[in-house]
């Protein structure tokens, strides 16, 4: 049951994500068909990927399960498909990047957990995990990181996959404990996209102080 909660909440996380870079793609960069299912791949796979690395799990889960692939791709083809109908709904690519956040901090966390690290380490995986995919995105479409421009990008991540370790460290880890997870991860970033609340940060143009005298 375990298993088989982990495979849903996994790909769930691949598809949106997969369905966000393909969007993104087509928002940011005049790409083809192939350009917007490899973004797809780059924004679904990404962070289980770099995950694994770290775990030391060889080779990656992405690359062990044809079913990673066959979402991560389906959902860029989708994307391109009914491209006409996503770009009248423009709010749907953050939708679409908040819900692949919540589902893979979820499971980053539990197979962190599951190949016997501690509840912190798990977190940060789990962070990494959600976060991971969107940032090899930006990167590869030359754009500044959400997670290093937007405070409430990688602190919903890591809050989602907190809760998700405290479960599996007090043995009361569940489908309906990893929905409330994901579920708070989801909330809080759209409420910060929706307010547009960030973290503390310089302000633009800033300098620092005395630089220009003498």
């Amino acid at each position: 049951m375990g298993f088989e909660l982990q495979l849903v909440l996994d790909l769930a996380g691949t598809f949106v994500f997969g369905l966000n870079g393909a969007l993104t793609a087509m928002e940011a960069e005049n790409l083809d068909v192939v350009g917007i299912v490899v973004l797809a791949v780059i924004t679904a796979l990404g962070g289980g990927i770099i995950r694994d690395v770290l775990i030391g799990s060889f080779p990656p889960a992405a690359f062990r399960d044809w079913r990673y692939m066959v979402v991560g791709g389906g959902a860029g083809l989708a994307a391109f498909v009914a491209r006409h109908l996503w770009v009248r709904v423009q709010r749907s690519i953050t939708v679409f990047d908040a819900a692949g956040l919540a589902l893979f901090c979820v499971t980053g966390t539990t197979t962190a957990y599951a190949a016997h690290l501690g509840a912190f380490q798990s977190v940060i995986l789990g962070t990494i995990t959600g976060v991971g995919g969107g940032t090899l995105r930006d990167v590869v479409i030359r754009r500044v990181p959400t997670v290093l421009s937007s405070g409430l990008y990688a602190v919903p991540a890591a809050l989602g996959a907190t809760l998700t370790a405290v479960s599996l460290s007090f043995h009361f880890y569940s489908g309906a404990v990893a929905a409330a997870a994901a579920l708070v991860c989801f909330a809080i970033r759209m409420v910060g996209v929706h307010f547009n609340l960030n973290m503390p940060g310089s302000e633009p143009g800033a300098t620092c102080a005395g630089a220009d005298d003498g």
